[in-house]
Formats: structure tokens, sequence, C-alpha cells
């Protein structure tokens, strides 16, 4: 709730602050880039309706010139942003479409996306195990997700698994969602406005009680690639099994990294070691309904 008000209190005082200067977005825009910035007229608009806020590096080093444009003292509205959003993928089930309005900031599109896909047979699907790559460039953006499920079907029937991707940066394009293994690409809501992408996975053949089946897809971001600072994968439902890899360029590692646990109200945080190929990884047993993942920072 306490990062919900700080981000209430930064839109409303961005807004109040370009009311104020009198300046029109597409001005604030090209003062911004005078000064070796690069903000669209839609991100600024996002920023202060609420709908998105600053958080990749870029943009918190716009924002230390938008106050000065503004004309605001100088932290008045980077101290009002709360710590950085953990970015993520869900899956859901058809019986909490509704339940998933506490989970996203935009209920409302997530609700009508999933009205075009079918997501009954999620519940059905017991997780086995999970494997997550994420890719990052020596540029430090995210160039690629990548992600292979063992799954056993609970009951006959199943034939499809729904992913549900996010991006806080609503002006970004949505990445390219590619089959990998054991499924091929079925109905693909987009939603740019909102950063939203729901897409379906249909398996090779329809499970049977008891089987089990292996898929992989990958998300492939579009240039210019997103700075990667944080990934989280969500648990609805529990897993057996999940691996979670990212894979840093060698050229640019970052100066610190954590992972994180989350499970109802408890957080566990503890430093990560990054390999000498640039990877680091986390394996939890067991786990869910809950959350884990990365936090990193550059130098």
């Amino acid at each position: 709730m306490l990062n919900a008000e700080r981000d209430g209190d930064f839109a409303t005082a961005l807004r109040a602050a370009i009311v104020s200067r009198g300046l029109p977005l597409d001005r604030i825009r090209e003062r911004l880039l005078r000064r070796g910035h690069s903000l669209t007229a839609a991100t600024l608009s996002y920023w202060q309706s609420g709908r998105s806020r600053p958080e990749r590096r870029e943009s918190l080093a716009a924002l230390v010139h938008l106050e000065d444009i503004l004309e605001v003292p100088s932290g008045s509205l980077t101290g009002l942003l709360g710590p950085p959003r953990l970015r993520g993928r869900w899956t859901v089930r058809h019986g909490d479409r509704l339940e998933m309005q506490a989970f996203w900031p935009e209920p409302d599109p997530v609700v009508a996306a999933l009205d075009h896909v079918d997501t009954r047979w999620d519940e059905r699907l017991t997780r086995i195990s999970q494997h997550d790559q994420i890719f990052v460039g020596p540029h430090r953006g995210e160039i690629a997700f990548r992600s292979q499920q063992v799954l056993r079907a609970e009951m006959d029937g199943p034939d499809r698994w729904v992913v549900i991707l996010h991006l806080d940066e609503h002006d970004r394009l949505l990445p390219v969602v590619r089959p990998r293994r054991g499924c091929r690409l079925g109905r693909v809501i987009e939603d740019p406005r909102s950063g939203l992408l729901v897409a379906e996975l249909l398996f090779d053949r329809t499970l049977y009680r008891g089987e089990t089946i292996i898929t992989e897809h990958e998300l492939i971001n579009r240039r210019p690639y997103p700075e990667a600072t944080n990934y989280e994968r969500k648990f609805r439902l529990p897993v057996r099994q999940f691996v979670l890899e990212i894979h840093f360029d060698p050229a640019a590692l970052p100066v610190e990294c954590v992972r994180r646990r989350r499970l109802d109200d408890t957080e566990d945080v503890a430093p990560a070691r990054i390999d000498a190929a640039g990877r680091v990884h986390d394996v939890v047993l067991n786990f869910g309904p809950g959350c884990a993942g990365f936090q990193w920072k550059w130098a």
C-alpha cells in the first residue's frame, strides 16, 4: 500500500508541476531532448496519469532534468518514487480473473484480454518444474526470456497454457512470442496502451489424466532493448521445482545482485554471486504461491 500511495503522490505532483509551468508535453519533450534525454510525450502522459512511472536508469536520469525544466526543487519528484517494481510473468486460471485485480495496476485490460483466451485448464495442470532464463546484452538491455515447463495433467482434456506479460513502460514495443518445443502459438491478445500481452501456447496433443508434457517458449524483445534491472516470476499455484537463471554479458556485469523470495507477507533477500561466465541462478523447491526473482544494480 505504501508504494501505491507514493506512486500516486508522484503522479499528482508531476501533473501539478506541468500545469503550473504551463508547458505542453511536446515542448517538455523537446527540452529534454536538447539535454540528451529522449522521452516520448506518451511516456510523460503516462507518468502524470499514474499509468506508469520512471524506473529505468535513463528515465530516472531524465527525471532530474525534468525537475529543472519544471522549475521545482531538486529531488521533489524523485523523492516521491517508491522502490522499483519487479517485472514478471503470470499464468492464471479462469476462475481467478476478477481476483487478479489485486495483482495489476490496471485490472480491466487483463480481464478483457482473458475473455478472448481459454484458461480453464490452468488449475488442472500440476507444475512439476519450471526453468526460466533471461538474457541481458552488453548494453544492459533485456534481449530475451526463455522458459521450459514440465506439466502434468490432473484430468483428461488440457491442451494449452496461457502466458501473460505486463510491461511497465507502455511506450515500448511488446515482445514477440516464439514457441520452441512441445507447443505452437494460439491466440495472441496485444494491448500496447496497457503494456499487456496474452498468448495461448497450444500443446501438440490433448493430454490424458496423468500424462506429462515438456514445453518451451521464448519472448524476444524488440530494439531498443529495455534496460534490465530485475526479474520476478509470480506463482499463483505451487511449483515443485523452479530454476531461474540470469545471463549477463561478461563485458557488462552488475555491481550488485540479490535474490528475492516472497511467501505471504514474508520476504527473504540474500546476496547473489555472479559467476565468471556472467550467470547467476536460484533454485527453489515446493514453492508457492509466491514470488521469486533477482534484482541488480549497474555502476
